[in-house]
């Protein structure tokens, strides 16, 4: 893993427990592709399934971690009023996009 730089987007702490969390949900994709592998029985593809929805969910869990700490970050280092409804608006628009 990379060294994780300071900024104004994310504290270096929400940067590693984001990278911690990406880091399983690669995991767990590994894994599911073994499973695809040696799938051979109806049950098999349920397995996969299964442990897809849950890859998914991790995802999603992640990017929500992401956006939460986004505005806590953006928020807390706002100099003004203006910053901080600037920031939101940003936020507000990823939402917009991705969600």
């Amino acid at each position: 893993m990379s060294d994780i730089v300071e900024s104004s987007a994310l504290g270096a702490m929400q940067k590693k427990d984001l990278l911690h969390r990406l880091a399983r949900i690669e995991g767990q994709l590994r894994g599911v592709q073994k499973l695809v592998a040696l799938a051979a029985t109806p049950a098999d593809c349920d397995a996969v399934a299964q442990q897809m929805a849950a890859a998914r969910k991790a995802l999603d869990r992640s990017f929500v971690q992401l956006l939460t700490n986004t505005m806590q970050t953006q928020s807390a280092n706002a100099a003004t009023l203006a910053e901080a409804q600037a920031a939101a608006a940003r936020l507000a628009a990823m939402l917009d996009k991705f969600a």
